[in-house]
């Protein structure tokens, strides 16, 4: 039937689509979660900066007052410290920004190619789009046959009844009345459940 055809083909072509953005915006979120830490790490390293300074200006006070050489050198080695602490924090955002800009790149570069992928599949006539694999951890979904009889009768599912069970009690086959309920777990059937029963007396 052509409407089912390009009904399933938009369909795959959707997933096709949704599933790297998905991943995309994943990674998007953990690039965040970086930048967060990266600016908590600055604004601590600007705090500890500024107490190095109240520091720093306590000890000339003190230089000033006692008038000693020694404190002079103390006070000298902090003013070095505090200089090389600026320029590590200046190039630790620096190099950080620069990672982050890299990394939001590729994964927008991976992105591109996925879709153009993706594009190019439905472009080429004659080439039906692959379905993509089921995610690791979740059990492909079963496919349903519709070969089974369209005439039959309705079964209300009894406490203990199993679809083999019913199957035998109404001359039915198992695998009929699986594809025409479409009954994802057989096994989990229940009681007061209606169930059609192809070819079924």
């Amino acid at each position: 039937m052509p409407g089912r055809s390009a009904l399933c083909t938009i369909l795959v072509v959707c997933a096709a689509f949704a599933a790297p953005r998905a991943t995309a915006q994943t990674e998007v979120a953990d690039l965040r979660e970086d930048v967060r830490g990266l600016t908590q790490r600055v604004n601590e390293l600007s705090l500890r900066l500024e107490q190095l300074e109240r520091e720093n200006a306590e000890l000339r006070a003190k230089v000033a007052g006692a008038g000693g050489n020694r404190d002079t050198v103390t006070t000298a080695q902090l003013n070095t410290a505090v200089a090389d602490l600026n320029a590590s924090i200046k190039s630790a955002v620096s190099s950080s920004r620069t990672e982050i800009l890299e990394q939001v790149a590729t994964q927008m570069e991976k992105l591109a190619k996925q879709t153009n992928a993706a594009l190019d599949s439905i472009a080429k006539p004659g080439t039906a789009p692959q379905a993509r694999p089921a995610p690791q951890g979740q059990p492909a979904r079963p496919a349903f046959g519709d070969a089974y009889p369209k005439e039959g009768v309705s079964y209300t599912v009894q406490k203990g009844d199993t679809v083999g069970l019913i199957a035998k009690k109404t001359g039915a086959k198992a695998q009929d009345i699986i594809d025409a309920n479409k009954l994802l777990d057989p096994s989990h059937i229940q009681a007061g459940q209606v169930l059609f029963v192809p070819g079924g007396k």
